[in-house]
């Protein structure tokens, strides 16, 4: 019997795809090993390519204002060197904001503490002089304590911690050296990256039109530039959200006359880039450092925060984000929810523009296949004229028999 090539590698693929499923499923030791191996070799190869799709959006911003300069390569060294600049002078920025509020704040919060523990010291005296009998107590527990054994179990807990703590020092330096030579890496990446961008993509079309049947390659494409699209105006909107929301945490601070504004705004606009519940956590830091400033005006802070917060999530939120990635107020609060349940932070910053993605093409697909059914337009609509019609059908009936009741019974009152 002759079996066909076509099908043949079909089996074979088959085959590889059961004897794969089988190891995941009975080998997961191994699995996660593997993984985790190929997580730590690809991790800052990844962490570099997703800061040069982040850094890409301002990049493209500023190679647009600078299409005065006419060569390629100069532009694009200028356009690299500036964007890098710009985001190094936001976090200094916030850095200065936030290091001389925080000493302050803690500058005024140690003499609060140390007076806190001197009350309490002077409450545990008060309680012992007043209370004998306790003292008596705690003598003779003392006493009979087996100093001995405690001092030897003292002895050996600080040795073994020692050595616990030294272990952990090395592993410590270990890790952040490792980490440090990562972040390295992929800022490097980054940067080559972003120099080439162009290059990547063709060389990855030319990848996927190699190995992949055409219609299927076109179909990929169109998803990917769907998707570079969604993510740059997700990021555009998010960094536009987070300044309004800034100033007008700023603004109200200022009017209602609050301590640490600059401290406060910075903070709640730091933390809002975590889509809709990140304002929370500015909310917290927020209520704390007023809090040791002055006790009533962080609870008028934290009203004044429960308003703002409304009008954000509300108004400017859905409306900002919402229309710069083509989704309702409605599906991003549902792409936060199921993100974070999912994910955590990162699928709260991430599900908003991945469900942009599946809406767009769900909708695409959907007004596809209506249009090759040929249903009709009427019957899509909030009230599609058969429905209608079956109504008023039903409101005759009803009115003529009203009509009748209402004749019966006058004639039998006559």
């Amino acid at each position: 019997m002759h079996i066909e090539k076509k099908t043949l590698k079909n089996i074979f693929i088959g085959v590889g795809a059961c004897i794969i499923l089988y190891w995941l499923l009975h080998e997961t030791d191994r699995v996660k090993s593997v993984f985790s191996v190929i997580s730590d070799i690809t991790f800052p190869f990844v962490f570099g390519a997703s800061l040069a799709f982040v850094l890409n959006v301002p990049m493209r911003a500023i190679e647009g204002l600078l299409k005065g300069v006419k060569k390629g390569g100069l532009r694009r060294v200028l356009s690299v060197l500036l964007t890098f600049i710009a985001v190094l002078l936001v976090l200094a920025v916030v850095v200065l904001l936030l290091i001389p509020q925080i000493g302050d704040t803690v500058e005024s919060l140690v003499p609060k503490l140390i007076d806190f523990v001197n009350k309490v010291e002077s409450f545990v005296i008060t309680s012992i002089n007043n209370n004998p009998d306790l003292v008596e107590i705690i003598g003779s527990e003392l006493q009979n304590f087996n100093w001995v054994g405690f001092a030897q179990e003292a002895i050996k807990m600080v040795t073994n911690s020692f050595s616990t703590i030294v272990t952990g020092a090395f592993v410590a330096i270990s890790t952040a050296s490792s980490a440090i030579m990562d972040v390295v890496i992929a800022v490097v990446f980054a940067i080559y990256c972003l120099f080439q961008k162009e290059t990547l993509a063709r060389q990855g079309r030319k990848l996927l039109y190699a190995f992949v049947p055409e219609k299927a390659a076109d179909y990929i494409v169109r998803v990917m530039r769907l998707t570079n699209a969604t993510f740059s105006n997700f990021l555009s909107g998010q960094c536009l959200e987070v300044i309004i929301l800034g100033c007008m945490f700023a603004i109200t601070m200022a009017i209602f006359r609050m301590p640490y504004i600059p401290l406060v705004s910075v903070l709640v606009a730091v933390t809002a880039f975590i889509p809709v519940v990140g304002a929370w956590v500015g909310c917290v830091l927020g209520a704390f450092f007023i809090l040791v400033a002055n006790p009533l005006q962080a609870v008028w802070f934290v009203l004044m925060f429960l308003i703002l917060q409304q009008i954000e999530n509300n108004l400017i939120y859905p409306r900002v984000v919402g229309t710069s990635i083509g989704l309702s107020g409605m599906w991003v609060l549902i792409a936060v929810g199921v993100g974070g349940s999912l994910m955590g932070v990162a699928g709260m910053f991430l599900m908003i523009p991945v469900t942009s993605v599946i809406y767009t093409l769900l909708s695409e697909h959907t007004n596809a296949r209506l249009a090759l059914k040929s249903v009709r337009t009427e019957k899509l609509t909030p009230q599609p004229p058969e429905i209608q019609r079956f109504r008023d059908r039903q409101k005759t009936r009803k009115e003529k028999k009203t009509k009748k009741v209402n004749k019966t019974s006058e004639e039998n009152k006559e």
